[in-house]
């Protein structure tokens, strides 16, 4: 048992570190606050790896289908070449914003915003684009937001009103160190951008590509390496039905039954097991508290 729980730990920890790259001790320094509390919606929300990757997926589908984010993203990452890599840090840097010591946060955001600074260009329509512009940040602020939560609520536990409203605004001040500062603090708020920036989305091949990536990439460990084209298609099924009308994703890629079943099998165990060395878990023993506080009903 032991030899098993080692393995899995070690499996879920790969999800978020990226080979080569220095190990980010979630345990310290010892009772420093995160960007957000332990008690908050937000903790709870990426513990889970299942609905993370979901939602992941989701937040990327949707940011795809904004020109200028799409050439940004396409054109100055290392995603096409080696998507793995690329999905790892993100899914780091996302952990380190959520758990990370606010010091140890914050710092790595800064990073961020100096290599965003780097990154300008052209849409092959000719529109100008820089990825610290506010109107987009705001955009992929809360694609993520809602990628996360709504994967949550649909695939590990259901998640109130008031609760879906709460993960909004927790992440205001992360955004706004991202400089994210009109990015929504509610599910109205989230409601009212999409209808906003629903005539800027368009249809391209490349969510496609990057849908295709997603299936063919190696990217979950042990048994849910089997799940992983469910998981993309459940990640498509929480996608708002007018922008998988906009971008073509059609009834092809709806998420059959029994998936929808062993999706939700997945991320409801997820949300009960604790793995020691996992970022919600370390942050907890940075707080003083229980190894397994997240996860007592």
């Amino acid at each position: 048992m032991a030899d098993g729980g080692s393995r899995t730990a070690g499996l879920v920890q790969g999800l978020y570190q990226p080979e080569g790259a220095p190990r980010v001790d979630f345990r310290s320094p010892a009772g420093e606050p995160a960007l957000a509390p332990p008690d908050s919606v937000s903790w709870r929300v990426f513990k889970n790896p299942v609905s993370l990757f979901v939602g992941g997926v989701t937040a990327v589908i949707l940011e795809l289908a904004e020109p200028r984010v799409r050439t940004g993203v396409w054109e100055h990452s290392s995603f096409r070449r080696d998507p793995l890599p690329r999905l790892k840090r993100t899914g780091l840097a996302a952990m380190v914003t959520v758990y990370g010591a606010r010091s140890t946060a914050e710092k790595m955001i800064a990073g961020v915003r100096r290599m965003h600074d780097r990154v300008t260009g052209d849409t092959p329509a000719g529109a100008a684009y820089r990825a610290n512009d506010v109107e987009l940040l705001d955009w992929v602020q809360a694609t993520a937001s809602f990628g996360f939560m709504e994967a949550y609520h649909a695939y590990a536990r259901p998640l109130s009103a008031a609760d879906r409203d709460r993960f909004y605004a927790e992440a205001a001040p992360a955004a706004a160190l991202y400089g994210a500062v009109g990015a929504p603090a509610s599910v109205a708020e989230w409601e009212a951008q999409l209808a906003a920036m629903l005539p800027k989305l368009e249809r391209h091949e490349i969510v496609f590509e990057f849908l295709d990536l997603m299936r063919k990439t190696a990217i979950l460990p042990g048994p849910l390496g089997g799940l992983q084209g469910a998981l993309i298609r459940a990640a498509v099924a929480i996608t708002p039905a007018e922008v998988r009308a906009v971008v073509g994703l059609g009834p092809e890629w709806d998420l059959g039954p029994v998936e929808g079943r062993l999706v939700r099998l997945a991320g409801a165990a997820a949300d009960r097991i604790p793995v020691k060395g996992t970022p919600a878990v370390e942050a907890c023993q940075r707080m003083g508290l229980r190894s397994d506080y997240l996860y007592r009903r």
